[in-house]
């Protein structure tokens, strides 16, 4: 009998930023204001090399280093090469952008119209294509499994990890690689009317996975990815997200999201606060410049940095942040130097991975392991990303891991174990 993927967990993280290198190194970014003389451009070259990527642009590199480092850390690559250890179909990929290969974009117009077609390079002409980011992670990889591009404008980030989780969930794979990446340009400053100190360059992984798959193969999972909402008001979403009023442990907002007096939000819209006073708020972007398309991949990253610090007992950051965060309950473990041990660990035994190719089936039945454990509000990481003045916000719960909820989790009754061949 086959059971399902279960919940869908994060077991692998990669960022590509200048002077975060870690979850826990991004929300410390976040939390504290960065002072001193701006950090280097992140070296793509330092990562994957310089050979064959001549004529790939910026945010490509960037999201192939993100996507390499998160691939390491989910022991689904060896240190030493770049393929996958387990089928390649079994592996998708969903990537965010909605600035990254825009340059390239209007160049190519522009020189078509000023001369002709005759005059582009056909070395750069593929990068012109809206989905050249999420194409270059798969071929470079070897991942055959779903391909998608999300241009998606302030929620695209949330949104792509939502798709890749909804790809899991769905049995077309058995894991997914989502990216967000932005870069910035001179037509990137044109468009937006904003200098190159203000907004991203960089670009940040997940590895999503099915409990199952990742269970079957020894991978550990950093958090577990909970309800997913999508409204037109950040209230709303909220409301839908955490019934009743409930408190969450944490809350990632919206980018450049201010509070007013008199309990009133503006930034992200107007209206009432949604989320209680006590709760500490982060705002990504206030480290890393102003993401787009890549915001909601950076919130997941960092609030799997807040989990971690949640499960050591200890503050969200030294000193504080714009709210102190005092000690949370357990979450799901120690990110930061266990990540980088485990870049350089080798491939773990992939576990039984014949026959997962996209078409595969995950229905549960009897057979399948009895629920999640509910992990009250107060232990989960809220995210939320978007702009009610556009009517579409977008909200992503995050919590431990499964096996940090509950000492002893119930087990299924043995006669409806899945039996094994």
């Amino acid at each position: 009998m086959t059971r399902g993927p279960g919940e869908v967990v994060v077991t692998g993280v990669g960022l590509a930023l200048p002077g975060a290198d870690t979850p826990d190194a991004l929300l410390r970014r976040t939390a504290c204001a960065v002072t001193g003389p701006a950090a280097e451009p992140f070296d793509t070259a330092a990562r994957i090399g310089r050979r064959g990527h001549r004529y790939k642009d910026r945010a490509t590199r960037l999201a192939l280093c993100a996507a390499l480092d998160a691939l390491r850390d989910a022991r689904l690559i060896p240190s030493d090469g770049e393929e996958v250890t387990v089928p390649g179909d079994t592996v998708g990929v969903v990537a965010s952008s909605n600035l990254g290969n825009l340059d390239t974009a209007c160049l190519t117009a522009a020189a078509i119209a000023e001369r002709s077609a005759v005059d582009l390079s056909p070395m750069s002409l593929p990068n012109a294509s809206s989905n050249v980011i999420a194409s270059w992670v798969a071929i470079r990889h070897g991942l055959r499994g779903p391909n998608l591009m999300l241009c998606n404008g302030a929620t695209s980030g949330l949104d792509a990890v939502h798709w890749g989780a909804a790809l899991v969930a769905a049995g077309r794979v058995r894991r997914a690689v989502v990216i967000g990446v932005e870069t910035h340009n001179a037509v990137v400053e044109d468009l937006l009317g904003r200098s190159a100190d203000e907004l991203l360059d960089g670009a940040a992984a997940l590895v999503v996975e099915g409990a199952r798959w990742a269970e079957g193969r020894g991978a550990r999972a950093a958090a577990t990815l909970g309800r997913y909402q999508r409204r037109a008001g950040l209230s709303g979403c909220v409301e839908a997200l955490l019934p009743g009023g409930a408190a969450p442990g944490v809350w990632f907002t919206p980018e450049r999201y201010a509070e007013g007096p008199a309990g009133t939000g503006t930034g992200a819209g107007t209206g009432a606060v949604p989320v209680p006073e006590a709760v500490p708020r982060y705002d990504v972007t206030s480290a890393v410049g102003r993401a787009s398309g890549a915001l909601g991949v950076l919130q997941c990253v960092a609030a799997i940095g807040w989990l971690a610090r949640a499960e050591a007992g200890t503050d969200a950051a030294p000193g504080a942040g714009p709210q102190a965060a005092g000690p949370q309950a357990a979450g799901p473990r120690a990110v930061g130097s266990e990540a980088a041990e485990r870049r350089a660990a080798g491939p773990q035994a992939a576990g039984s991975e014949a026959g997962a190719g996209s078409g595969t089936a995950c229905a549960a039945g009897p057979g399948a392991a009895p629920g999640p454990v509910p992990v009250p509000a107060s232990r989960q990481a809220l995210i939320t990303s978007g702009d009610d003045t556009a009517d579409a916000v977008a909200g992503l719960l995050l919590r431990p891991t499964p096996d940090r909820c509950h000492p002893h989790p119930p087990r299924a009754p043995l006669i409806s174990m899945e039996c094994s061949r």
